[in-house]
């Protein structure tokens, strides 16, 4: 049983699709894309004892929670009481992307490296709170803010009508704590790992880009697209952030009760004294999940179940294949403000790419926009620069007119690439 009904959630309906022990796959509430290769079912995942009524009446032997929320609203904890296999974290252990502040504490008790930071619960300790740093600023809405929540200020006076946005309301429940850090200059990298709770594993590296705007420009969003692998996080660095990171943080969790089971992604800040944290999520990023299972070449049914069951340590070593896979999120028009819905798509041109749909309605056979990323258009290639070409080859096949997508994905590495050549 996958839940979500997002890109993420397609990549992975896909890629458990291949798997030769998953015998039937339900999705809820899934999406067009989903269908093709799960059974969709019309269930509100935010209803707990729904989800545990379909598992029971239907034998599901592992359910794999896409988005962040329910697993901060702790489906996971009311499916292991019912004995139901989940991969996905437990409600305290999912703190680590519910509350930026805990995942602050938690680095700061562990000792693992990230921007210096301060909490606060007001918006007159916040305000006073910007004495502690310099510009620019970043200010970050501690709950789920949907990808959003963290604004990078310029001035002083920006950064004040932020904190007065956050607390007065516009990110929800999400700002009624902030968190202030200090700005950290590197490159950005995207690090995954599984764990049961006790072993740890890699599970690849991606770069995301998550400003609206080409050159990476304009406001944050969920994120405009990826590659994987990262090379930028050489192997070298991967060891340093395994070592220093996320080893450190699986055992805190564990040693204060609350162990962490599924993926823990670690999106990292590239600085000069080495890789430092600058958040975990909770689940796969997307669109990073479009990417890395592009190049995942295991059985994901199986891999996942043994997370599930604490059993990592007996399962194969997560394996993949050595090209790039690049993935262009097309967006509606509007995003990430108010998106235009109902735009008419057509993806009958289209070869060499797998599009994964991120949020579309289907009526009558005809595709429709409904939502903010709409389409992830997800290639591969022997380098950056080709999975680039065949990614955008296929965006440029797709009929979907009320669409935009950024023309440079991958532009850093294809720089490099076009040095190095």
């Amino acid at each position: 049983m996958l839940l979500g009904s997002g890109g993420r959630e397609h990549a992975l309906a896909w890629k458990l699709a291949q798997s030769p022990n998953c015998d039937t796959l339900f999705a809820a509430p899934g999406n067009p894309g989903i269908a093709e290769e799960a059974e969709l079912v019309d269930l509100n995942i935010a209803d707990h004892s729904a989800v545990i009524t379909f598992c029971a009446g239907h034998d599901i032997g592992l359910v794999v929670v896409g988005p962040e929320a329910p697993l901060v609203d702790g489906l996971g904890d009311s499916l292991r009481e019912a004995g139901i296999p989940v991969f996905g974290p437990n409600k305290q252990a999912a703190q680590l992307e519910g509350s930026k502040g805990f995942t602050k504490d938690m680095c700061a008790a562990a000792n693992i490296p990230t921007a210096g930071y301060r909490r606060h619960d007001s918006k007159a300790s916040a305000t006073a709170g910007l004495d502690d740093f310099q510009a620019p600023y970043v200010i970050k809405a501690d709950g789920l803010a949907a990808g959003k929540g963290v604004i990078i200020a310029e001035t002083r006076a920006e950064a004040e009508a932020v904190i007065e946005d956050m607390f007065g309301g516009g990110f929800g429940d999400a700002g009624a704590s902030v968190v202030i850090e200090e700005f950290m200059t590197g490159e950005e990298a995207s690090f995954f790992a599984l764990t049961d709770g006790n072993d740890v594993v890699a599970f690849g590296s991606a770069q995301d880009h998550k400003r609206v705007g080409e050159c990476d420009t304009g406001p944050n969003t969920g994120g405009m697209g990826a590659y994987s692998p990262a090379p930028v996080l050489t192997e070298a660095l991967q060891a340093e952030v395994m070592e220093r990171i996320i080893k450190p943080t699986v055992a805190y969790m564990a040693a204060h009760g609350m162990p962490y089971s599924g993926v823990l992604f670690a999106g990292l800040m590239l600085t000069c004294e080495g890789p430092k944290l600058i958040e975990y999520n909770a689940r796969f990023g997307d669109p990073e999940c479009q990417v890395l299972m592009t190049r995942f070449t295991g059985d994901l049914a199986s891999l996942m179940l043994a997370v599930a069951k604490g059993e990592l340590a007996a399962a194969d070593t997560p394996a993949f294949a050595d090209e790039t896979a690049l993935t262009v999120v097309m967006a509606a028009n509007g995003y990430p403000g108010v998106p235009q819905k109902g735009g008419a798509i057509s993806l009958e041109r289209v070869e060499g790419a797998k599009v994964f749909h991120a949020g579309t309605d289907e009526r009558d056979g005809q595709l429709f926009a409904n939502g903010g990323r709409v389409l992830n258009v997800t290639a591969t290639g022997a380098s950056v620069t080709e999975a680039q070409n065949a990614a955008y080859a296929a965006v440029d096949a797709i009929d979907f007119p009320t669409g935009f997508c950024r023309r440079d994905i991958g532009w850093r590495e294809v720089k490099r690439e076009a040095v190095h050549d």
